[in-house]
Formats: C-alpha cells, sequence, structure tokens
C-alpha cells in the first residue's frame, strides 16, 4: 500500500501492554517513515506514550467519562472523540486492543485499511485485517506477528523507551533529597503489582532490602499512590519510599538504580525498554507470557510454576548476585 499521510495506532490499557506495542511502533515508523502516528490510549496513560519517539501524536481517552454517570459529559466526550477521529483522515488504523470499543473506533476512523487483533470468531468484522490472537507469543512478538501478517516488513527488533528530561531531572532531584550518591550501587524495589496473586510477600523484598543495604547498596522502595500505606514498614525501617511520584519519575528513578526487583508490572517491563537490568518474581512461567521481552533470563520463578510466595529469599539474594556481577558496574549513571 502507499505510505499513508496519517496513522492510527490503538492501545488503551494497561501500562506493560502498551508498552508492548513499542516494538511494533518502530515498525510501522520503519515501514512508513514519513507519515504521523497517532497513538490513541486512555488518558491515564498517556504520559507514557511520551517515551514513544516515533509517536507524533497522543490522543487520550477519558474513559472515567463513562462511569461517572453525567450523561451530558459521556454524550460530548463520545461525539468530541468521533469528531477528531474522523477530521485527521487516517489511512490506516491498528488495533493492538482488539476489543469491541477499539474496533468500533478504528472503523469509526475512516480508514480505508484497518487492521486489529481478534480474540474470536464473533469479533473482527470491521476490520479488513483480522487476525486471530495466538496467547502462546509474549505480547510484543503477537504484535509483530500481526504486523507482519498484514504486509509490513519486519527488520530490526528495537524496544526502546526515551525517558523525557523534565522526568530523568525530577529523579535525580529525588535521588539527591533523599542522600543518595549516583556513584554507588542502588537497588529500586517494586513489591505490588496490580494482582495480589502476583505479589512476593512484603517481608521477603524487606529482607532483601536489609541484605543489600547491609553490603553498601542504596536501597529504594517503589509503588503507586494507592501502595503508599502498605508500604509504611519500609519507611519505618528507614528505607526511602517513592510510592505515588509519577510513572515516569518512578521510571527516572530506576534509569538511575543499577538493578530493579519486582514482580510482573508495568514499571519493570518500561525498565526493561530503557536498557536497565531487572529481575522479575514469576509465579506460573508455564502461564505467564509477560517475561521481560528479549530477557527470559531475566527471572527468578517458583519451583514447579507454584504462588510466587514459594520463591524463597536466599535464592532472590543470589539471582541479585549474579545481576551484579553480570552488570559489573558501580557507577548507575
Amino acid at each position: 500500500m502507499n505510505t499513508p499521510e496519517n496513522i492510527l495506532l490503538i492501545r488503551l490499557k494497561s501500562i506493560g501492554d502498551i508498552l508492548f506495542t513499542l516494538p511494533a511502533v518502530h515498525v510501522v515508523r520503519e515501514n512508513f517513515p514519513d507519515a504521523r502516528l497517532h497513538f490513541l490510549v486512555s488518558r491515564e496513560h498517556a504520559p507514557l506514550l511520551r517515551g514513544f519517539a516515533d509517536v507524533d501524536e497522543i490522543l487520550p481517552l477519558d474513559r472515567a467519562v463513562y462511569s461517572s454517570g453525567n450523561l451530558k459529559s459521556m454524550v460530548y466526550g463520545t461525539f468530541e472523540l468521533l469528531r477528531v477521529l474522523r477530521r485527521k483522515k487516517f489511512s490506516l488504523a491498528i488495533d493492538f486492543q482488539g476489543y469491541g470499543e477499539t474496533e468500533l473506533l478504528a472503523w469509526w476512523s475512516g480508514a480505508p485499511a484497518r487492521w486489529g487483533s481478534v480474540y474470536n470468531r464473533w469479533r473482527g468484522w470491521l476490520y479488513t485485517r483480522g487476525v486471530r490472537r495466538d496467547d502462546r507469543l509474549h505480547l510484543v512478538d503477537w504484535n509483530l506477528s500481526l504486523l507482519e501478517q498484514s504486509g509490513l516488513r519486519i527488520g530490526r527488533i528495537r524496544n526502546e523507551f526515551d525517558l523525557p528530561a523534565d522526568a530523568l531531572a525530577e529523579a535525580r532531584h529525588f535521588f539527591a533529597a533523599h542522600g543518595f550518591d549516583a556513584t554507588r550501587p542502588t537497588l529500586f524495589l517494586q513489591p505490588f503489582t496490580s494482582s495480589p496473586h502476583k505479589d512476593w510477600p512484603l517481608e521477603n523484598f524487606l529482607a532483601l532490602a536489609r541484605h543489600w543495604q547491609a553490603r553498601d547498596w542504596q536501597v529504594m522502595f517503589g509503588g503507586g499512590p494507592s501502595d503508599r500505606a502498605a508500604l509504611e514498614p519500609a519507611r519505618v525501617e528507614g528505607f526511602p519510599v517513592a510510592a505515588g511520584t509519577p510513572l515516569l519519575v518512578s521510571a527516572g528513578l530506576v534509569k538511575l538504580s543499577t538493578l530493579t526487583v519486582g514482580g510482573v508490572t508495568g514499571l519493570l517491563h518500561l525498565a526493561v525498554a530503557m536498557q536497565k537490568r531487572v529481575l522479575m518474581l514469576i509465579g506460573y512461567p508455564a502461564h505467564e507470557p509477560g517475561f521481560p521481552y528479549q530477557h527470559r533470563d531475566w527471572t527468578v520463578t517458583s519451583p514447579g510454576g507454584g504462588n510466587v510466595s514459594e520463591i524463597r529469599t536466599d535464592e532472590v539474594i543470589a539471582a541479585c548476585a549474579r545481576a551484579s556481577a553480570d552488570l559489573n558496574i558501580v557507577r548507575n549513571i
């Protein structure tokens, strides 16, 4: 097909799944170097797209308005979004989400070519190219497969998140405010995920923190705003807690750190896209396609694919030591 003037990319949520579109976005840019790429995303995740250097315009969708109960706001928000989509005159829409609502939005955009993920036989009728989802693949590989099956050329696979300078500057300020020395090794711990059954026990993270602090590592805990109360034990023990800092600032803290340890969560996938070393704790590897992309070995898994809580602290300490030896660095910037 001819190079489109405007291309619509769609993935509304969540943080990790949006990040899993990043290599595909690179491929779209490489195939259509002169096109303008527009990314439709839920408003709460729109800041994340600032690190997608190939995206020209972010289109935030305020999905919260539909649970507000305000009929006037719902109607106005819907018509405004539909108006914007039609006004862009898209030539191609690529729906990485594959929801019924995103399929409708791809169709409404008016793009003559519409590609999308299809989850079941009742979906995909509004795409010009619908590809049945393969759940055995890592979501990054599935997004790339969707593009390849739709006719795009897949060259060298890149997974490169460009952290905005202002976010890194704010992270440096947080480092300095808590007395951290940029020349010393730093461990960033992200104990909580969006699913409690994926969480390694906090007391294990605290034991890990004490172990490396005793060996002259700086240790910091991160999390979302809702994690502040749960992380109070870490604060009581004197560890800096960055829970509630904006996502990109947390990414900056990860970028300044030597190693990040946590469960299957978006911030660790963001670290991987910044080429930072992580250690992901996974309780059910046979059913977890969301391992660190291109780095399946950056994981510690429970024995026999059991619950993540079955992973022993000494195993994680040993894995951290191996990661530190692999890095063979002290300076972390």
